[in-house]
This record gives structure tokens, sequence and C-alpha cells, in this order.
């Protein structure tokens, strides 16, 4: 492919004339429909594209998902229904070696690092990902993950018959790091093999398979399968099958071209990659779209933490990012998560009946995640995000007062419940997965892997510090520390409302123009993009600009 093809052949290409369509909007603003690509059927490009799910494509994310973010999500719940028994392995453990029963704080603490050393592993392993995907790239980094995986999985298993509980604790933070790894790495995969077309609901794989991760871990762990005294160790050696799914499965599709293109400088890969990515021979227009990117940043370096987090042009995107995966973590899910049963204990549920009320709550969350897959591409990021965390808010505060008055009337814990279920569908339908699509969109190729590392930095230790403080909190606040959550909630939820615009089918040039504004600041290559503008009213458009193509069809329109 010729990289250097001029703007006015390709225009001649990919465009039909309509001469009665009004002239083309301004920078940053949704074109006219006469005004987009247009196909051999006059039909505008990309219309029709969001059934155009290949084989490659479904492939590529379920398997990535399902020995990936599956995993995270069964991490997540799997320690839930075995908590008794671990503490009483953890007591018997203690009494063999120093002949006396464990002091009762001792054990708090044991379990509570036990929980929250996962988010210590998950910091570890995102800290770890520019490293190890710029050597390796983001599929094989997918694979290497999960020798973390099965390493993990064999500590854990192994634990209660080595009678080291030290084993179970070191295995959470090795699961943890595998789950940093491949919550940094497998959105940026999925977003650069993805059309911006169907962008945001292949994004929505990655929540979709946390979800259904959390409901498999409170199915297993029922009693009538692995959630009993003598099985529960199995429970964790059950990460093996998914880790072992991805290693067989993903070496048979392609790496990302984003990466062969613009790392590498595999011009010849990426077509191939795109080819069966897209499941047509003819990828040239998406070709294009990405050496014009990659023209302009062409002598760029991959851009460091420090110095992303200093670049006045992305001020406000990063931003941004930190208050999303602040909120994602420290909206309350994951406290429902770690601590179902003692809050549905409170609730007045009998014992034996809270493992399969637990079970409600996966079941929902997995719905919710479908259900904003199918419409996010429809909605967009912006209405699904800031109305889920208002729906918490709301919720948040309807349980505080079905906690606080449980006595009153025997219908009123069940009331807390329906509660509990509604603001896990409220997150699941928006916050659960949107702040992971919007890291990739956020950020162009160079600026990704520092992004995820300060997004998912950020989202591992408000994880850690919540379930280390959540036991605290509950006990200091009783029925009241759901209105923490809610404040929190509601926080985000105004942030967003006057700063995150919509990204729905948008490139990264024309996300860039509406963050541009708060910014106060433009980035280089929206200069350039100005310059061609201000070129072409002139009459003397430059026939190899670096702008990128979708500017260059916003102002010249064949």
């Amino acid at each position: 492919m010729n990289s250097s093809m001029e703007p006015k052949d390709l225009s001649s290409a990919l465009l039909t004339s309509d001469t009665s369509c009004p002239g083309p909007s301004g920078p940053g603003r949704e074109q006219p429909e006469c005004h987009r690509p247009r196909g051999s059927g006059g039909r505008p490009l990309g219309q029709g594209r969001r059934k155009d799910w290949t084989f490659s494509l479904l492939a590529a994310s379920l398997v990535g998902a399902f020995g990936s973010s599956f995993l995270y999500g069964y991490n997540l719940s799997v320690v839930n229904a075995p908590t008794r028994y671990i503490k009483a392995f953890y007591n018997e453990s203690w009494q063999r070696r120093h002949g006396h029963p464990i002091d009762p704080d001792t054990l708090t603490l044991l379990w509570s690092v036990t929980v929250s050393i996962f988010a210590i592993g998950g910091l570890v392993g995102t800290l770890m990902v520019k490293m190890i995907g710029k050597i390796l790239g983001r599929k094989h980094t997918l694979l290497v993950n999960n020798g973390f995986a099965i390493s993990a999985a064999l500590l854990m298993a192994c634990s209660f018959q080595a009678g080291a509980f030290e084993m179970l604790i070191v295995g959470r933070f090795v699961m943890g790091v595998d789950g940093g790894i491949a919550l940094s790495v497998l959105p940026m995969y999925l977003k650069e093999i993805s059309p911006k077309e169907i962008r945001g609901s292949l994004g929505q794989v990655t929540a979709i398979f946390i979800c259904v991760g959390v409901f498999t871990g409170q199915l297993l762990g029922l009693p009538e399968l692995l959630g009993k005294e003598s099985t529960w160790p199995y429970l964790f050696g059950v990460i093996v099958v998914p880790a072992f799914v991805q290693l067989v499965s993903l070496p048979f599709l392609p790496e990302s071209p984003h990466y062969l293109l613009f790392e590498k400088q595999n011009e010849a890969g990426a077509v191939k990659a795109f080819q069966k990515f897209l499941g047509k021979a003819d990828v040239s227009q998406v070709m294009e779209e990405i050496l014009a990117e990659n023209r302009v940043q062409r002598n760029i370096r991959l851009v460091p933490v420090l110095e992303l987090l200093r670049a006045p042009f992305v001020r406000c995107q990063v931003i941004t990012v930190v208050v999303i995966m602040a909120c994602y973590q420290l909206c309350g899910l994951n406290a429902i998560w770690f601590y179902t049963n003692s809050i549905f204990g409170k609730a007045g549920i009998a014992p034996g009946s809270i493992p399969y009320v637990t079970l409600s709550t996966g079941g929902v969350e997995t719905l919710a995640a479908v259900f904003s897959g199918l419409v996010i591409e429809r909605l967009g990021r912006r209405p699904l995000l800031i109305g889920g965390f208002v729906l918490m808010t709301i919720f948040f505060g309807i349980l505080t007062i079905t906690l606080t008055l449980q006595d009153r009337a025997p219908w009123v814990p069940y009331l807390s419940i329906v509660c509990i279920l509604a603001i896990i569908a409220s997150f699941c339908s928006g916050p659960g997965g949107i702040p992971f699509i919007l890291t990739g969109e956020f950020f162009q190729q160079s600026q990704r892997p520092a992004a995820f590392i300060i997004a998912g930095t950020v989202n591992w230790l408000s994880n850690f510090a919540l379930g280390l403080l959540f036991p605290f909190i509950q006990k200091s606040l009783d029925t009241y520390c759901f209105l923490v959550f809610a404040a929190v909630c509601i926080a985000g939820a105004v942030y967003l409302y006057f700063v995150l615009p919509e990204t729905k089918n948008r490139t990264h040039a024309e996300i860039s123009q509406a963050f541009a504004k708060r910014n106060k600041v433009y980035p280089p290559e929206k200069k350039a993009d100005s310059a061609t503008t201000d070129e072409t009213v002139n009459g003397k458009p430059e026939p190899d600009s670096s702008s990128t193509l979708d500017s260059y069809i916003k102002n010249r329109v064949v």
C-alpha cells in the first residue's frame, strides 16, 4: 500500500457527489448525512456495519474476555461463599503452629488482607503493562498473562492440602497481577481491532464477562456444587480452565493492527490483521485512515506516565479518567460483591437462603451488562454512564432507609433486596463497562499505554482501599454506610454532566476537539488539522497533508 496516496485521489474513490447538501459541519460536530463517506451503493459508510460482526472479531472478544475479564469477575465473588471455611482453615493452621487459637482481631486482619491483596496485585500488574506490552504486543501479553492465572490457581487450590494459609494469600496476590494486566491490555486490544461503528458494543464485552465471572463464582459456590468444606479449594482450581482455553485459542487470532503499524512499523502485517478482523480483502480505506494518523505520530515515542500527566492538551481527559475510575470502584459495588452474605444477613434473610439470593445479584448484573452492550451504540456513552450513577444514588438512599427500618414490617427486608438488585443493574448498565471504553477513546496510540496505567492505578488503589476499609465503615456507620457511596455516585454524575462529551462514533481527533475548549490548548495534531482547513479555504490544499482523513473529508467534499 502506498502510504503517500494523495487525498484528492482518495476522496474521489470514497465519496459521491451531492450538490444539494448543505455545507459541512464545523470541527468536532456531527457531519450531515450527505457529507459522510459513501460506498458504491450510495449508502453512507458505516451503516449496517453494526451487524457486521465477523467470526474473528467475535472470537477475539470472547476468547480474550473469557481468559481475562471473566477471571477478574470470578475472583471478586469466589471468596464470598467459602468465607467461614477459609476462616476455619486459618484458625486450624494457626493453632497447629502456635498451639492456641487465633485471636479474633488477627483473624479479621488476615481475612481483610486475603480480600484486599487481590487489588495490590492488580496495581502491580497494571504497572507492568507498559513494559511487557511494548515488547510482546497486545495478544502475546494476554497469552503470557495466563501463566500468572495458572500459577495462582495451583497455589490457592493446594493451600488447604499443604496446611499453609500463606499460599492462599500469595495466590490471591498473583491472581491480582493477572487481573491488573488483563484489565489494561484487553480493552486496548478490543478497541484497536474494532471498527468505530461497533467500538462501544465490542468494548462492553469486557464488562459482560466480568459479570458472567461474578455469577459463575456465586453459582459454583453453592453448597450443592463446590461451596462445601471438603471442596472449597476446587473453587480456586477452576481458574485453570479459562486460562487454558485462552492459551490454546488466542494464538490463532491476529495481533492488534494498530500495534503492528504504529509500534512495529509492520504495514503488511497490519493489512493482514485488518483483512482477518473485518472479513474483507479491501481494507484500503481503513488503512488510509490510520496511516494518516501514523503520519502525524511517525516520530512520536510512547508517552511516559509523568509526561502524560503534565501534558496540557490532555489534562481534562486525564482528570476525567481518574474521576471515572475512582467512582467505578468507590461507588460501592465491590462492597456488595465482597460482603453480600453479611449484607443480606443484616437484611433479615435466613442463612440457608443467602447463597441463592446472592446468586440473583450475579444474574441481574449479567443481564444489565448485556442490555448495555445492545443499546450503547444507540444511546451513547454519556447517558448510560451519568444515568447509571444517578440511579445508584437514588437506590442507595432508599436502601439506607429500608435497612434502618427493617424491623418495622416483615416485607421491608425484601425491599432491601430489591434495592440491592436495582443498584447492581444501574451499575452494570453503564458505569460497569464504559470507563474502560472511554480510556481507550480519549487518547491516541502513543498515549494509550500510559493512560491505561493511570486508569489502572486509580482503579486498583480504590479497590484495595474499599476492600480493606469497608468492614470498618460498616461497623462504624451501620445502616448509614451506603450514604458514603451515594455521595460518591452523585459527585461523579455531576462532574461528568458538565465535563464529559459524547464519544459515540467519533474519531480521536473529534474527541480531542470536544475537550480542547476545557483544556484551553489544542493538541499538536489539531493544529495540523486547522492549518489544512485554512489552506483549503484559500484554495491551496497540500497534497500530502499530515491531518487525519476524517478532518480532510469534513472540509473537502467532492
